[in-house]
């Protein structure tokens, strides 16, 4: 039984359901769940994904941009890349200024992926938008960034 004289931590907490970190992780799960249903046809890991999207995107690039960008740790990233060098989805290269870091780019097979499923992934936000509002989703978007920059 909970000591009448300190009140318990819990009871001054926000409930759950007002939680902004499991409330973040709801929403998560509703966007991922089709992406990965997506994404299964293709045996890639969401996080494989969000690393192809990132050096599609951008172009050949260094680790640790990489890893911001895909919001992976870098440890991770490493054992990742290695994985898609071995898959031939990405080439790694010595940095032309720094050859202690490399470069990581794109192979035809990992923009096949991208390409793959280009038009579904749109499709699949273009429902959601629809859904959710083309209004509202800008205004999420535009206060995820905010959020993102913000120190706490």
């Amino acid at each position: 039984m909970p000591n009448a004289k300190f009140p318990s931590p819990t009871s001054e907490m926000r409930s759950t359901d007002r939680s902004l970190p499991i409330a973040l992780l709801r929403a998560r799960e509703t966007v991922m769940l089709p992406i990965r249903e997506m994404l299964s046809r293709s045996n890639i890991s969401e996080q494989k994904w969000r690393v192809l999207r990132v050096v599609s995107e951008s172009g050949p690039m260094d680790q640790t941009l990489i890893a911001e960008r895909a919001c992976l740790l870098l440890p991770s990233l490493t054992r990742i890349i290695k994985a898609m060098e071995n898959d031939g989805l990405l080439v790694r290269t010595p940095g032309a200024d720094d050859k202690r870091k490399s470069m990581v780019t794109i192979t035809a097979d990992g923009q096949a992926i991208i390409d793959t499923h280009a038009v579904e992934s749109n499709m699949l936000f273009q429902n959601l938008q629809k859904e959710f509002g083309r209004e509202d989703m800008r205004t999420l978007l535009d206060l995820l960034e905010k959020l993102q920059n913000i120190d706490v």
